[in-house]
């Protein structure tokens, strides 16, 4: 591997981003050199993030299903010496085998790699510190920061690892405790909260806003809630805590504005995320963070420094992977000059709690300051056949239409939301109406069928308002 000489395009990070950044700019014929620090490929989506949590999330998921579903009751509770480490005995397997395909992905596109700690020296020029101590010089035409983010950490809540957990270390844990604390209620916070409650740990939210995942549409934080608490855990908002408190033989005891107090054997610290960036040097190339600790950057994702650019979770929400694929790529468009996309994607959010909730367009207050009017058309899960046979008949599927009957937005909850949210972003993307979903065909049984029971509803109303006008 060559890492001499000048690089059209450096990406520092070899996350999702900084993948789809590199590669773009090696198939656009320009050469491109990946630092990442670590010594493992794909950062830490791979190793500490979404894959290593979404396996846990999947035994967690099988196991509430399997209750749900059950003919007998499968309730008994789970051995009190249930390792972590078993449950994630795949994750070695997936993240090998995703890091086998990344790497093989790499050297196929001639993407250039180098392990080591990288550090601005200058605008134009990266120092990177090799594993054996020696020092390289590299210089590009431009840069791409893709270094991801770390656990944010307040002054007062002691993280210790231990009793006091972070996003990073919860998944390092020998044994599920008995209860848990959780601080947030952002996405990390909630996929954690119901995951551990599936797995019968006793599990209390304490979070300042009213309500968990305050963006998206109010039925979805709704449904959250009510199933967490359903399945045993106990949700607190619009909380502060007063008193936080850590005993190594009692564990966590937190006392709340209220003088409410809450014990529990450990905590997790969810509170949102930093740019990783402490080692970059970023004031030798100009770049100062936000407010919030990111990297403020243009629609082109160009930082202060303009032959800078950064993409993916150090420069804030939505912090998704699929995101930052596209940003990456767009970011290695923009600096080599290429033709930059003339719309904005229609981006669909899937959060993987359980159950999962996905969301796609407008809310429908945000469809209803736009257009001044809106209609909207709801379709229960046990509405279709398929919620019945799968035991999801509490899931739900809610689409909002513009006056005109254009689909604008979709909300979901239920198993495997995530997936059924595409059909929608489609029907966005295309701009189709809500006739186009009633006089299509879906496949029997499949909750993708709610779809069409949805804009059933939404077609009703907007004859009714046509009649009425």
């Amino acid at each position: 591997m060559d890492t001499s000489g000048r690089f059209d395009v450096v990406v520092i990070g070899g996350g999702p981003a900084g993948q789809k950044a590199a590669i773009q700019t090696s198939k656009a014929g320009f050469r491109a050199l990946v630092v990442e620090r670590g010594s493992a490929i794909g950062g830490e989506c791979v190793h500490r993030g979404t894959i290593p949590s979404k396996t846990l999330r999947e035994t967690a998921a099988a196991l509430a299903g399997l209750r749900m579903r059950s003919t007998v009751d499968f309730r008994r509770p789970l051995p009190a010496n249930l390792r972590v480490e078993l449950m994630l005995q795949r994750q070695r397997e997936v993240c090998n085998a995703h890091e086998r395909f990344i790497g093989n992905q790499l050297e196929r596109n001639g993407v250039d790699w180098l392990h080591g700690l990288a550090r601005f020296t200058d605008p134009h020029t990266l120092e990177v510190r090799l594993p054996g101590g020696s020092r390289r010089t590299i210089q590009a035409n431009a840069f791409v920061i893709a270094t991801g983010s770390r656990p944010r950490t307040p002054d007062d809540i002691p993280v210790d690892h231990d009793h006091v957990l972070d996003s990073d270390s919860v998944l390092s844990m020998a044994y599920l405790p008995t209860s848990m604390v959780v601080l947030g209620g952002g996405v990390i916070a909630s996929e954690f909260a119901s995951i551990f409650t599936a797995l019968d740990v006793a599990v209390t939210i304490i979070d300042k806003a009213p309500r968990p995942l305050a963006f998206l549409e109010p039925e979805l934080s709704r449904a959250f809630v009510d199933d967490f608490e359903q399945r045993g855990g106990t949700y607190l908002g619009g909380r502060s805590i007063a008193r936080f408190e850590v005993d190594p033989l009692q564990g966590v005891t937190v006392t709340l504005d209220d003088g409410r107090v809450v014990k529990a054997q450990k905590a997790l610290c969810a509170v949102g995320r930093v740019a990783a960036v402490r080692e970059l040097h970023l004031s030798a190339a100009g770049i100062a963070l936000s407010a919030r600790g990111h990297i403020p950057v243009n629609e082109f994702f160009q930082t202060s420094a303009p032959h800078i650019y950064a993409v993916g979770d150090v420069i804030g929400p939505p912090a998704l992977a699929a995101t930052a694929m596209e940003q990456g790529r767009r970011a290695a468009r923009h600096a080599l000059g290429l033709p930059h996309p003339a719309t904005e994607p229609v981006v669909p959010v899937g959060i993987y709690t359980i159950p999962e909730l996905a969301t796609v367009g407008m809310t429908e207050a945000e469809a209803l300051a736009k257009f001044g009017d809106v209609v909207v058309g709801r379709a229960k899960f046990s509405e279709v056949a398929r919620g019945w046979i799968s035991g999801d008949t509490s899931g739900f599927l809610k689409l909002v239409a513009a006056p005109d009957g254009r689909i604008v937005g979709a909300h979901m909850a239920g198993e495997n939301v995530t997936d059924y949210i595409h059909v929608a972003q489609m029907a966005i993307l295309g701009g189709l109406g809500v006739d186009a979903l009633i006089d299509n065909i879906f496949n029997f049984p499949t909750m993708s069928e709610s779809y069409r029971v949805a804009a059933l509803s939404l077609s009703g109303q907007l004859e009714q308002k046509r009649l009425a006008a």
